[in-house]
């Protein structure tokens, strides 16, 4: 059983790694990016991103100032029991979230929509959003958390089957100029990008391509995958670097992912990572262990799955 005092333990410790420690992947790439970079302003921003990284976790303070808005991402396998259930889960992972905005301390981004109430802790009707995810046997759940910013950095259209692959890149484009030249997106970062579902499956598989796969991490259908080498190629050459200035260090990443659709739509989101990629990891055990990882290795073969049934022998055939 999964004890609820772990996870309020395992809240606190995530929310502080997401807002100070910036994962290694995301590091690397950053670092290639300067040995790659020609201009000499745009080098200078990202090199000045790595001393603020150092500065941080030295100091033990939240990286950026603004600190986003906090959500969760919970992957559950199917056979674990959780201490007063998912209620009490999200009930302390919300504790966890109103206590680290007090002792991190985070930024109280979220406010009423109306009556802009504040109360001072990130936490309010629908938030931080929790959105769930299961993984066939195990009595495990994996929690992880995203500090994205939650002001700009994201687009939708929807584009018809016959706009095609050209279709899609031109929208692409058409969005990451526009983030850069009015600032709508803080760049370098990974990007992701929502393919077919419905409109707001469509959103939600582009932030967690952008949120949820690490730097380097190639989609397993290799037309896919090439198609996300090309975006990244198309985002570096248009002429902007970091923080809108010329340069060709915008897109870090480019990841996709892909949900069945109506045959008639074509339905695209383009999602823009924060420029420190702030999330973390806990998986939580049934005998009180807790793993602590950045990689939320959200996307499993069963999350792809294509089919009706899922057979555990197709656990061994993904891993084999």
């Amino acid at each position: 059983m999964i004890r609820q005092e772990d996870i309020l333990t395992a809240g606190r410790e995530i929310m502080s790694r997401a807002a100070i420690d910036i994962p290694l992947d995301y590091k690397d790439g950053i670092r290639k990016m300067v040995d790659e970079e020609e201009e000499e302003l745009s080098r200078f921003v990202l090199e000045s991103m790595l001393e603020n990284w150092e500065a941080a976790e030295s100091d033990r303070r939240a990286m950026c100032a603004d600190t986003g808005v906090p959500r969760y991402f919970v992957k559950a396998g199917n056979e674990v029991i959780i201490e007063g259930g998912f209620v009490a889960l999200e009930e302390n992972l919300r504790r966890a979230t109103a206590e680290a905005t007090q002792n991190i301390p985070l930024r109280p981004n979220r406010v009423h929509p109306l009556s802009r109430k504040d109360n001072d802790n990130n936490v309010g009707i629908n938030a931080p959003e929790i959105e769930y995810s299961f993984e066939p046997g195990g009595s495990w759940i994996d929690i992880t958390t995203v500090h994205k910013g939650g002001l700009f950095g994201s687009d939708y259209r929807m584009l018809f089957p016959g706009d095609g692959v050209d279709g899609i890149k031109k929208f692409f484009l058409d969005v990451m100029y526009e983030f850069g030249r009015r600032g709508l997106a803080c760049q370098p970062a990974i990007v992701g990008i929502g393919l077919g579902g419905s409109k707001d499956v469509c959103m939600s598989l582009g932030k967690q391509a952008a949120c949820l796969r690490t730097v380097g991490e190639a989609n397993p259908d290799p037309e896919i995958a090439a198609l996300e080498q090309e975006m990244k190629d198309l985002g570096n050459n248009i002429g902007m670097g970091p923080m809108g200035f010329v340069g060709k260090s915008m897109v870090i990443d480019c990841h996709i992912e892909v949900g069945y659709c109506h045959t008639g739509a074509m339905p695209v989101s383009v999602h823009s990572f924060c420029l420190s990629s702030r999330r973390a990891t806990a998986r939580l055990h049934a005998n009180g262990e807790i793993d602590y990882r950045t990689d939320p290795n959200w996307f499993t073969p069963y999350m792809r799955r294509d089919t009706v049934t899922w057979e555990t022998t197709n656990l061994a055939k993904a891993a084999g």
